[in-house]
């Protein structure tokens, strides 16, 4: 079954690895066709509309603790791979740390826009990435590594 939720070891591998600095946020989204309510409630909203309350809400979250939207576009041609492409949208968030998603997550306002993300998403993965800094060091060979000894 596709996942929409971390798995508690999930997310206890990203707890104890307690990155620091900003964190990256790489999300890979697909849409149910018509939103969902789990109460029942009748919709006449899309998935993707249903997320966009949910993502419009989180995005003012966010921003007030001091990170934001890094990019966000329609997923629109596979370019390299097999199959078929997968994700209708794809995002990166940037939260100002650990503790500032963590918090966010937690929080009375999230809990009360969740229910949209859940009514929307098929599917979604969540990837913790490095920072820009990072990874333009490792790629230039100016600094750290892109090895896997930093990941959740």
């Amino acid at each position: 079954m596709p996942a929409v939720q971390p798995r508690p070891e999930q997310f206890a591998r990203f707890a104890a690895c307690r990155p620091e600095g900003p964190l990256y946020m790489l999300n890979l989204l697909k849409f149910k066709p018509r939103a969902e309510y789990a109460d029942g409630r009748e919709s006449d909203l899309t998935g993707e509309q249903a997320y966009g309350l949910y993502g419009a809400a989180v995005t003012k979250l966010i921003e007030a603790m001091g990170g934001g939207p890094v990019w966000f576009g329609r997923a629109n041609a596979l370019v390299i791979g097999d199959g078929d492409l997968e994700w209708d949208a794809v995002g990166i968030m940037m939260y100002p740390s650990f503790e500032h998603f963590t918090d966010m997550i937690r929080s009375e306002a999230y809990q009360a826009v969740h229910v949209h993300r859940d009514a929307g998403l098929a599917h979604q993965l969540l990837i913790h990435c490095q920072g820009p800094d990072q990874a333009m060091a490792a790629l230039t060979g100016a600094g750290s590594d892109l090895s896997p000894r930093h990941r959740p």
